[in-house]
């Protein structure tokens, strides 16, 4: 069995890395989530169509998923410490540059350009989480992570859009930067945790796809990929109209979507955490399935008129079918290369992920055309079937389960 470097370094050191580095998650996904629900905001400032508006989303999603199958095999052959750095200061460098777009294809393409700069943060602090700790004590310090994450999509979309009416959203994009710059302060001093390079190079590109095959060859990590990928498209569908949805059926103004939407993120922020130990404790096998159908009904709920306060909780509660899924396939996506192809296995996952949210968006924006409720339905059937196929699918997932 593999056995991570645990103890490698201080556990005070390794805590207090992880809090940089889940700082920094934070303020990424606040920088990448805060722009779905400027749609409708970005549409009048542009004086363009929602659609057209819409594609800054998957602008930086796919991109931002494609740089990190890059990141992976060079975080394999180069080391994390350079990686994140340089991914770091790039956030700061082209937030800043996104704020000067003059129209929405500028915006469009400094988004594009952020995504790949960006890519490399977070996919290799979960790799490092992965190289610090056992597959059977990891699941808390992932939480960490994925709590920062989540905290920055709740945060991002709603305060981002609160903020707006007072300093715009070009003052925005530079506000996120300027608060960025302590964390590469606070980071630096901190770099030799990352670890060195290694002495002998990675597999490379060519080498990538062998191990992505590998891992897509077995059961295990096909179940788990696909899975990554569906129900990313899925709430990232979802998640992303929801601006327009309270827009359009309630009349809302943009405080108005950003008080409807902030439950998003919000039981992300608040429990993963304990649905970490929950997963060590009693395995994943009994909160995959929940979590996926907990989205399904969710969806659906979405469909009647119940009033604004109820709808909101409805989003509430569809947050939480995330939190009880995603970071507990990363997880799973942890153990399935080995220390040797960690870099290329969380590589793949967060280009499923991101792609996935990418994808979402752009079909359920396509799905508008025939009505908010049916692309509803759609996209709630697809999920319910995931979560009924992961009872089988994911019943070995138990809590002694780790790579051989």
């Amino acid at each position: 069995m593999v056995k991570a470097r645990e103890g490698h370094e201080p556990d005070r050191e390794r805590q207090r890395l992880l809090r940089v580095l889940a700082a920094a998650t934070f303020i990424i996904f606040f920088q990448g989530f805060m722009v779905a629900p400027l749609i409708p905001h970005l549409a009048e400032y542009f004086q363009a169509p929602f659609q057209v508006v819409g594609y800054v989303v998957p602008a930086y999603l796919i991109p931002y998923g494609l740089a990190v199958l890059i990141y992976g095999p060079l975080s394999d052959r180069w080391g994390l410490k350079s990686l994140i750095l340089a991914s770091l200061f790039a956030f700061i460098a082209l937030t800043v540059a996104t704020a000067t777009a003059r129209t929405v294809w500028q915006l469009i393409g400094w988004r594009a350009a952020a995504a790949i700069g960006t890519a490399a943060v977070v996919p290799l602090s979960l790799i490092w989480v992965g190289s610090q700790y056992s597959y059977q004590r990891r699941g808390q310090p992932l939480g960490v992570i994925f709590a920062a994450l989540a905290g920055g999509i709740a945060t991002g979309k709603t305060l981002g859009v609160l903020v707006v009416p007072l300093i715009g959203w070009r003052g925005l994009f530079i506000a996120i930067a300027a608060v960025s710059l302590p964390l590469f302060l606070l980071l630096w001093p901190q770099r030799k945790l990352l670890g060195k390079a290694k002495e002998e190079p990675g597999p490379g590109f060519r080498g990538l796809a062998k191990v992505s095959g590998k891992l897509l060859g077995q059961a295990r990590g096909l179940s788990t990929y696909s899975y990554v990928l569906l129900n990313s498209i899925f709430h990232g569908g979802v998640y992303t109209w929801l601006g327009v949805y309270f827009r359009e059926r309630y009349g809302l103004g943009d405080i108005g979507i950003a008080l409807a939407i902030l439950g998003y993120g919000i039981p992300g922020f608040l429990f993963s955490r304990p649905i970490g130990r929950m997963a060590d404790r009693w395995g994943r096998r009994w909160l995959l399935p929940p979590g996926l159908a907990i989205g399904a009904v969710s969806a659906l709920a979405l469909m009647p008129e119940w009033g604004v306060v109820l709808a909101a909780i409805v989003v509430f509660v569809l947050s939480l079918g995330f939190a009880l899924t995603q970071p507990l396939f990363a997880g799973i996506v942890t153990d399935l290369g080995g220390p040797q192809h960690m870099g290329q296995a969380m590589g793949l996952n967060v280009f499923m992920l991101f792609n996935g949210f990418g994808l979402g968006a752009l079909l359920f924006g396509q799905a508008l055309a025939i009505g908010f409720n049916t692309a509803l339905i759609w996209f709630a059937l697809g999920e319910m079937f995931l979560a009924v196929a992961a009872i089988w699918l994911f019943r070995g997932e138990t809590p002694g389960r780790a790579r051989e």
